[in-house]
């Protein structure tokens, strides 16, 4: 069975908006939330970025929803133990219903201590040591660890986590895909790529979930949504790893100059035809997906979410 989830996406709003935005899918028939953790929004129209662990703590005085990261990465700009602290207080905080969501993270918001930007294979040979690393302290007791990467003394998390804290490994190329097999509980993808799924399973993933999601940008004007989606995420639709390797809003600022209104129009859902909206999320359930997570582009959101509630959701779940 399929469930589906809310985006929020802290680039584009401050904290008293997503709270508002999580009490608003709940209502909307959306059985979970995600939420970025970027230090950096993509462009400076996005314009927000607020420190996600304080966030969760406010969601979970906010909804009942479960909550997921999409995702956290936690090797250059936070250290292991530390995102092993933060996900364990969430976790307590949110009754257990929290799952930490895992990358190799994207220069854009890691590099700003000035450590050097490694290339992929050291970034995931970095995110499984943390990832050990974290299992270790998610037991309670005390701990030490001495790696390639990291080095732990005498740890110990006095709150742990509430019951298992499931972690969800991000990927996008085939070596991401089997290592998310191998060592996570989940794998993070966000397209509806059946050739990655695949890849997960057969490296160990058979039988754990398989998370993704979209953005989509409703409205009565489908020009203007076009126009929001170009003015406000162009960075969605440049190729490659860039989204990995471009240091500063401004550098995504410049390429997204290649990304044309008519590219956007093709490849995200605007406007308030419901068979578009259907067919976008209905392609995550067709490629095997067991979380879709949409997210509202735009100032629109009463408007996202009466449309979701009344056209979208009783249609696909």
């Amino acid at each position: 069975m399929v469930s589906f989830g809310y985006f929020l996406a802290t680039e584009e709003f401050g904290p008293a908006r997503l709270l508002d935005q999580a009490r608003m899918a709940e209502d909307a028939g959306f059985t979970r939330l995600a939420i970025s953790d970027h230090f950096h929004p993509w462009n400076d129209e996005q314009g927000n970025s607020p420190f996600v662990w304080s966030v969760i703590g406010a969601l979970s005085r906010t909804t009942s929803l479960p909550v997921t990261t999409l995702v956290t990465c936690p090797t250059v700009r936070l250290h292991p133990a530390v995102t092993a602290q933060a996900a364990a207080t969430s976790s307590v905080l949110l009754d257990g219903a929290f799952r930490l969501g895992l990358g190799t993270g994207e220069a854009l918001n890691e590099h700003i201590l000035g450590d050097t930007w490694p290339p992929f294979a050291t970034r995931a040979e970095m995110l499984e040591e943390a990832v050990e690393v974290m299992r270790k302290l998610f037991t309670g007791d005390n701990i030490s660890h001495s790696g390639r990467h990291y080095t732990v003394e005498n740890a110990r998390l006095y709150t742990p986590p509430n019951g298992e804290l499931p972690l969800y490994v991000s990927g996008f190329g085939t070596k991401a895909a089997d290592m998310a097999g191998r060592v996570g509980d989940g794998f993070v993808t966000m397209g509806p790529d059946t050739d990655a799924i695949g890849r997960f399973r057969k490296a160990g993933g058979e039988g754990k979930p398989v998370i993704g999601g979209l953005k989509v940008c409703w409205g009565t004007d489908r020009t203007q949504a076009v126009k929001t989606v170009h003015r406000l995420w162009p960075n969605e639709q440049l190729p490659g790893e860039l989204a990995q390797i471009l240091p500063t809003p401004a550098h995504f600022e410049q390429a997204a100059e290649l990304v044309t209104e008519e590219r956007v129009g093709r490849n995200v859902p605007c406007g308030d035809d419901p068979e578009e909206h259907r067919a976008a999320v209905g392609a995550y359930v067709d490629a095997g997906f067991d979380e879709v997570y949409v997210g509202q582009i735009g100032p629109q959101q009463e408007g996202f979410f009466d449309f979701y509630r009344r056209e979208v959701l009783p249609a696909i779940g």
